[in-house]
């Protein structure tokens, strides 16, 4: 009949009641599961009523106290009677007396704040999102002009003109949801971004140690400004020396300069932005530079696909697009391959990623 001990997506119950509705509640927001209605905790069958009456008020229960409807089986184990209650994911949020629950190994937990906010955002884009308090007048129009030129000599966007209207342009781009800015267009060309997202900077440290700070940029702005600021702000923080070759001086630097931009533009447009409190930073140390933004890899990635050829996941496909059209990027996953290839050629070992602290 089985293993009667309990997994992420198995679990014993004694008799039903809240218990069982949470751990239910659990598996239809995690990944599904089997609850068993008879079977202790450790897997010690009990057994349990097995009449039509007894299934129809679980059912019942079921259905008005969590909007779902499982499939539920009775069963012989040990010659006792046995439900069985099958649960499938959810493609909706399911509370349970007001609360979201999840499975976490063997264990149900109810979602904390932060995580609750993630989880019922999950499939939603942060940089989609109506930025209701903004309005157009908060556009930079340099910046959008700017981008313009930018995207027409890449070829990637032709018909638009310098002097387009903002919103016609931010309506094809995507950037605007009912004639009202969203979040990319406020990022990516807003006067003042920080005004709306405090922390969306980026914080570059020069440090002879781990606590010893020997210099410190802290650069807002839209993310184009960021990346240009970053990039002087790094080069401000590493050596470069210089070679004669072919008769002119070529400039040689600590760490070359395309895998540098590469992982700047990747913390700046690939963080989790609904994550607010915390900032993109940069640490440079004497032998290594730190690259960190919050948010972990992209569901599906893993770290060791990271370095290998892999389809493209953004967390933040309008920023992202924005940024290939502008000639910064590429939208084909090949960014780490960049990175790994400049270093390769002056010499340098490849990167390493980790996923620690929530990025």
């Amino acid at each position: 009949m089985g293993n009667l001990m309990e997994t992420q997506d198995t679990e014993n119950k004694e008799s039903f009641g809240d218990r069982a509705l949470r751990t239910l509640c659990a598996f239809a927001n995690t990944k599904g599961g089997i609850l068993y209605i008879g079977i202790s905790d450790n897997g010690e069958v009990k057994g349990i009523n097995l009449d039509n009456e007894t299934i129809k008020t679980i059912a019942d229960k079921i259905a008005s106290l969590l909007g779902i409807h499982p499939e539920i089986a009775v069963e012989k184990r040990e010659g006792k009677g046995v439900i069985k209650i099958s649960v499938n994911p959810s493609s909706v949020p399911i509370s349970f007396n007001g609360k979201y629950y999840e499975r976490v190994g063997n264990t149900t937990r109810e979602m904390n704040p932060e995580r609750l906010k993630e989880f019922l955002l999950k499939g939603t884009n942060w940089d989609g999102l109506i930025n209701k308090n903004a309005s157009f007048d908060e556009i930079d129009r340099e910046a959008i002009r700017l981008f313009i030129r930018k995207a027409r000599s890449t070829g990637r966007l032709t018909i638009f003109e310098e002097n387009t209207d903002i919103k016609t342009i931010f309506e094809h781009l995507k950037l605007s949801v009912r004639g009202k800015p969203n979040n990319a267009s406020i990022i990516l060309f807003g006067k003042d971004p920080q005004k709306y997202f405090i922390n969306a900077v980026l914080r570059i440290v020069r440090l002879k140690n781990q606590t010893t700070i020997v210099g410190d940029r802290l650069i807002t702005g839209n993310l184009f400004k960021q990346v240009v600021q970053g990039e002087e702000a790094i080069k401000n923080f590493i050596n470069v020396r210089y070679e004669i070759k072919k008769l002119e001086r070529e400039e040689v630097w600590e760490y070359p300069l395309p895998a540098i931009r590469e992982a700047l533009i990747n913390s700046l447009i690939h963080r989790d932005y609904f994550k607010f409190n915390v900032q993109t930073q940069i640490k440079i140390f004497d032998d290594y530079i730190w690259f960190y933004n919050i948010g972990g890899l992209p569901e599906g990635i893993t770290l060791e696909e990271l370095k290998k050829p892999h389809s493209s996941v953004p967390r933040n496909p309008l920023i992202v697009h924005i940024f290939y059209l502008a000639g910064l990027i590429e939208e084909v996953g090949s960014g780490i391959g960049r990175i790994i290839d400049s270093l390769k050629l002056q010499g340098l070992p490849e990167p390493e990623f980790k996923e620690e602290m929530g990025g």
